[in-house]
């Protein structure tokens, strides 16, 4: 392990990939790796761009690479997309814009999943960046996947957290006012040579009046036309400047290692094991959203069907751990019967394991009463049931850490 973030420190491609792979796929060795990599990952400037979608996010990140190349310093971007309902791995819209970097040497791309994670980011981003910055790059670059005004996840990960907004948003950028635009250190007006870029900067400036940061910091208002790469060097100047400011303050994410490895160290006491989320079998997903969405506040992350288990699905995050609503597609599945014999009500809860052959293996070989063998469902997860009478009464699901793997087609490539 030590000779293998030796070669990451040292800035070996094939390395740095294959590590990011096993991140990513929250592989055995993850914590150990990260525990190797925390120590070197001090120099880089984590950047967080995010934005409401149509910001033209993807545009700037690789503008402001072009700029951040010619200064001949390096960097990494993690370009968080959506998830591809067929493999569940990451539909890779932003790489393919960025196609001009691939052989650049001073430039790391990794596209990654959201797997229904909500907040803008992956589970796995803040680990993915921390690679990154031991990996001796200057500046890493994490573009949110753009989903508005929950995606604040990307604050608790970077240094300096950069907002996009374009013109013609209006009564928009109000509307997004209690979520991203409270996490902002430079906010971007892209797109500025549009009509409307006064507006928003007035709509921008009503906001920060309601306030002051207790860094003393005034968040700029940058105008940039990504396309022509203007006003990129402002924004550079900008980013250069906050993340001076936080380390004369002896302030720091740390990339988010600090945040990370306390979560991962928190799992290995607990024997790897951690709640998933609780599944609440209901009549109707639209009437329980009354109670969830419209007044508990709650949103939903990922809504799906899935045939296998003739079943719908509405995932809402709670922290960590989400609430899985089921609804029942055909009269005749398992949610259908467990609504008729005992109603609405908490149906089973699943638990997250590192290895799920393994803790089956010894589940069975005690004599645990399992309903199915481990199969692969919804999002590529493998996962098994075990029986109430084993549990004490509960419907357990096992659910394995990591999903599925896939391939990335860039690992082979570097």
């Amino acid at each position: 392990m030590r000779d293998w973030a030796d070669k990451i420190a040292a800035g070996d491609i094939r390395a740095l990939a294959r590590a990011a792979s096993v991140i990513e796929n929250r592989g055995p060795e993850t914590s150990t790796l990260l525990r190797e990599l925390a120590p070197q990952a001090g120099r880089a400037v984590v950047v967080g761009v995010t934005g409401p979608p149509g910001a033209g996010k993807s545009t700037l990140v690789d503008a402001l690479a072009r700029l951040i190349r010619r200064q001949a310093k390096t960097l990494g971007i993690i370009a968080v997309d959506p998830t591809s309902n067929i493999s569940g791995g990451a539909i890779l819209g932003d790489r393919i814009r960025m196609q001009a970097h691939h052989n650049d040497p001073g430039v790391f791309i990794r596209s990654m999943a959201t797997r229904g994670y909500v907040g803008g980011l992956a589970r796995a981003t803040a680990d993915l960046a921390l690679l990154l910055a031991s990996s001796g790059k200057d500046f890493v670059i994490i573009e949110t996947i753009g989903v508005g005004q929950d995606e604040v996840e990307v604050a608790n990960v970077a240094d300096v957290t950069v907002l996009v907004l374009v013109p013609g948003m209006g009564d928009d950028v109000q509307a997004i006012k209690a979520g991203i635009m409270e996490i902002a250190d430079i906010f971007v007006i892209n797109k500025a040579d549009h009509p409307g870029a006064e507006r928003v900067e007035q709509e921008i400036e009503g906001v920060l009046s309601l306030g002051h940061r207790p860094d003393g910091w005034m968040p700029p208002i940058v105008h940039t036309v990504a396309t022509e790469e203007k006003g990129i060097d402002a924004l550079l100047d900008a980013i250069e400047k906050y993340a001076a400011l936080r380390r004369d303050a002896g302030v720091t994410n740390s990339t988010g290692a600090k945040y990370q490895l306390q979560n991962a160290e928190s799992d290995l006491a607990a024997g790897g094991f951690t709640i998933d989320h609780l599944g609440i079998a209901v009549k109707s997903i639209e009437r329980a959203l009354g109670f969830y969405e419209g007044q508990l506040g709650m949103q939903v992350s990922l809504r799906e069907a899935v045939p296998l288990e003739k079943v719908n699905v509405a995932m809402l995050p709670a922290g960590g751990p989400r609430i899985e609503l089921l609804e029942p597609a055909e009269a005749d599945s398992v949610i259908a019967r467990f609504l008729a014999k005992r109603g609405e009500g908490l149906h089973h809860v699943a638990l997250r394991v590192p290895d799920l052959d393994a803790v089956t293996g010894r589940l069975c070989a005690a004599g645990a009463r399992l309903l199915n063998a481990p199969q692969t469902g919804a999002g590529g997860h493998r996962y098994v049931f075990i029986h109430p009478a084993s549990t004490g009464g509960v419907l357990l699901e096992l659910i394995e850490a990591k999903p599925t793997k896939f391939s990335d087609p860039m690992d082979e490539a570097r």
